[in-house]
C-alpha cells in the first residue's frame, strides 16, 4: 500500500467516489425537471395562411418570448408539407386532426357540389342542429360530414371521456374539425353579434363564463379604435409599399392607418358595427387569444394527470392575406401582432401549468400565392384564372359536340361536375365526356393540367402532383374533372387579390414547431407530411391512432 503524506491526493482512488457524487447530483437535478409520463395539456396552434418562408422572413423581428421562443427551445420541422392538391382551410385542419389525406377523411375542400340537390354544400353545414348563442345561420354547423375520428376523439375514448377537449377560433369549420366529434365544446365567432357561439351538437347552452366574456364587448372595443402600424416603418421595409395598385383594401382604402370605427359603422345606425370586419384585422386573433386563455382558466384545463386538449385556430391572417397579399404592410403587421398573442399565450401556459406539463405545436393550414400583378411586374409568369369565362367556353364546346343541353351541373374549387343523368340518358359513356372536357380545358390560358377523376379511381401514380390529386379524390364529393393552374396563377374571386388551393410550394409548405413537455431543442430538415401530426400526438400521449390515420410518428420527438 502506497503511503500518502499530508496534502497528497490519490486521484485514482477518488474517481469512483466523484462519479457517485456527480451521478447523485445529476439524478436529483433531473428529478426536478423530469416531465410527467404524459403532458397534462396539449395545445394545437393552427394559423390559417402562413407560409414557411414568411416565418423565416420575420424571424429576426419576432419578440423573444413569442414564436421565437418556440423556435429557440422547441423542435422545428423545416420541411412540412400538405400532400394534396386543394390546399384550403378545412382540408388542412382535418388532415392535421385525423392524420390522413382528404381522399380518406372526406373533407376534400371547403365546399363541394351536391349534384342531386344542384347546390353547393359547405363542409360543416348541418340543418339538424340549432345555434347556441349568436345568430341563427351562424349556428347551423357540426362535424356531421366528417366520417373518421380525430386525435381528440381517440383521446376522449382512451380516457373514458375524462379528458377535456375544446377548440376555439373565428371560423366555424376550422374549430369544429379541430375539436372532433366527441369534444366538450367548440366556440366560434358570430359576425352578426360580435360574440362567441356554438351549436347544439356540442352544448345546449353557453356556460356562464362565456356569457360573461361576451358581455365585455371586446369586439366593440377593437372596432372603436384605429388599426395603426405596430412598429416603425423600417420594420416593414422589405414589404411592398403601403399604398399601391394591387391590394383590395377596405372600401378602396389600402394604406395605414385604418379607421375601423368608420369602416365598420352601419350608415343607417352609427352606433352599430359590422362585426365581420374584425375577421379582416389582426385583432380577431387577439380576441381569439383572450378567449382561449379564459377557457383554460374557467374549464380547468391541465389541472390533473389526465391529458386535456385545446385547439386554437387563428383565422385573421387568412382574410388579411386574401385582401392585401403576403408581402403587404398589413400582413407583416398581422404577423408581428400575432407573435405578441403567442407570447401572451405561452406566458400564461408556462406560469400557470409549467413548461414540463404542456405540449404545444404550432403550424398552419395552408399558405398563399403572391399577388399575380406583383409577380408580373417582376417579369415572373402569373395571372388570374377567370372560371366563369372558362365555363362559358366549355358549355359552348359541349353543345357543339353533343347538341344543346345542360351538360355541366356545377363548378367548385377547380372541379367540373357534369350532368350525369343527361349523359346517361344520351347513352354517352361518362369517361368519354370527362376526357373531352379535360382535353378542351388544357387549351385555356392559365390551366396547367386537367384530369378526369375516373383516371384516378384504380391507379397509383407514385409521387408528385398526380399523387396529390389522388390524395384529394373522394368519389362521393369530388367532381368529374379537376384542373390545376400554372404556378403563380390564382382563381379570381370578388374582394380577393390572391388565393391558395394549389399543390405548389407557396401553398403546401408550412412551418411546424413542437414545444414543451419532453421536446428537445432541434431543427429537422427531412420532409414530413402534415398527416404525421396526429400520429405523433397519439404516440406521445399513448392513445390509439385516429381510425383512418395513414401518417407516421415523427421519430425525432422520441429521442
Amino acid at each position: 500500500m502506497m503511503y500518502m503524506g499530508k496534502g497528497e491526493f490519490n486521484l485514482k482512488s477518488a474517481i469512483p467516489v466523484l462519479l457517485c457524487v456527480l451521478s447523485s447530483y445529476q439524478l436529483q437535478g433531473q428529478g426536478a425537471y423530469l416531465p410527467p409520463d404524459r403532458p397534462t395539456l396539449v395545445v394545437g396552434v393552427v394559423i390559417e395562411q402562413l407560409r414557411y418562408d414568411q416565418l423565416e422572413k420575420f424571424r429576426t423581428r419576432l419578440g423573444e418570448n413569442g414564436i421565437r421562443k418556440l423556435l429557440n427551445e422547441g423542435t422545428y420541422f423545416q420541411n412540412a408539407y400538405f400532400e394534396y392538391v386543394l390546399t384550403q382551410s378545412a382540408p388542412g385542419h382535418v388532415t392535421i386532426s385525423t392524420g390522413t389525406e382528404p381522399s380518406m377523411h372526406g373533407i376534400t375542400s371547403d365546399r363541394w357540389y351536391l349534384t342531386l340537390k344542384n347546390e353547393l354544400m359547405y363542409c360543416t353545414q348541418d340543418d339538424q342542429v340549432k345555434p347556441v348563442g349568436g345568430s341563427y345561420e351562424s349556428g347551423l354547423h357540426s362535424p356531421v360530414n366528417l366520417h373518421v375520428s380525430t386525435f381528440s376523439d381517440e383521446l376522449k375514448m382512451a380516457t373514458n371521456r375524462n379528458a377535456k377537449v375544446f377548440a376555439v377560433g373565428l371560423k366555424e369549420s376550422s374549430v369544429i374539425f379541430s375539436a372532433g366529434h366527441a369534444a366538450d365544446g367548440a366556440y366560434w365567432y358570430d359576425n352578426a353579434s360580435g360574440t362567441w357561439m356554438s351549436s347544439t351538437y356540442f352544448i345546449d347552452s353557453l356556460p356562464g363564463w362565456v356569457n360573461d366574456f361576451n358581455a365585455l364587448k371586446y369586439s366593440d372595443t377593437y372596432l372603436n379604435n384605429p388599426w395603426n402600424l405596430l412598429r416603425t416603418e423600417k420594420d416593414y421595409s422589405d414589404c411592398i409599399r403601403d399604398s399601391n395598385i394591387y391590394e383590395a383594401g377596405f372600401g378602396g382604402v389600402n394604406y395605414f392607418p385604418y379607421d375601423l370605427k368608420k369602416i365598420s359603422t352601419n350608415n343607417k345606425n352609427n352606433s352599430k358595427h359590422d362585426f365581420s370586419l374584425l375577421r379582416e384585422t389582426p385583432f380577431g386573433n387577439s380576441l381569439t387569444t383572450s378567449f382561449a386563455i379564459r377557457l383554460i382558466e374557467k374549464e380547468g384545463l391541465g389541472k390533473d394527470d389526465v391529458t386535456d386538449y385545446l385547439s386554437i385556430c387563428y383565422s385573421s391572417t387568412d382574410n388579411i392575406g386574401h385582401r392585401f397579399g403576403p408581402s403587404s404592410f398589413e400582413m407583416a403587421d398581422a404577423l408581428l401582432r400575432l407573435d405578441q398573442d403567442i407570447r401572451d399565450l405561452l406566458n400564461f401556459l408556462n406560469d400557470k401549468l409549467g413548461k414540463k406539463n404542456i405540449l404545444v405545436y404550432l403550424t398552419a393550414s395552408h399558405g398563399i400565392s403572391e399577388i399575380p400583378g406583383i409577380l408580373e411586374d417582376n417579369r415572373i409568369p402569373a395571372g388570374y384564372f377567370r372560371q366563369n369565362q372558362a365555363l362559358q367556353l366549355l358549355r359552348s364546346y359541349l353543345n357543339a359536340v353533343y347538341g344543346e343541353g345542360d351538360w355541366i351541373k356545377g363548378y367548385s374549387d377547380r372541379q367540373i361536375y357534369l350532368n350525369r343523368t343527361l349523359i346517361e340518358d344520351a347513352r354517352i359513356p361518362l369517361d368519354e365526356v370527362q376526357k373531352k372536357v379535360a382535353r378542351f380545358l388544357v387549351q385555356i390560358t392559365g390551366i396547367a393540367s386537367a384530369y378526369p377523376y375516373s383516371a384516378f379511381e384504380a391507379n397509383d401514380f407514385g409521387n408528385g402532383n398526380l399523387k396529390r390529386i389522388i390524395n384529394n379524390y373522394n368519389p362521393q364529393r369530388s367532381g368529374d374533372v379537376i384542373i390545376t393552374l400554372n404556378s403563380g396563377w390564382v382563381e379570381k374571386e370578388d374582394g380577393y387579390v390572391t388565393n391558395h388551393s394549389s399543390p405548389y410550394e407557396y401553398d403546401s409548405h408550412v412551418p411546424l414547431i413542437w414545444y414543451g413537455w419532453s421536446v428537445n431543442r432541434a431543427t429537422v430538415t427531412r420532409k414530413v407530411n402534415m398527416a404525421d401530426v396526429a400520429a405523433t400526438l397519439s404516440s406521445l400521449c399513448r392513445v390509439p391512432y385516429p381510425n383512418a390515420c395513414t401518417g407516421e410518428p415523427m421519430f425525432e420527438l422520441f429521442r
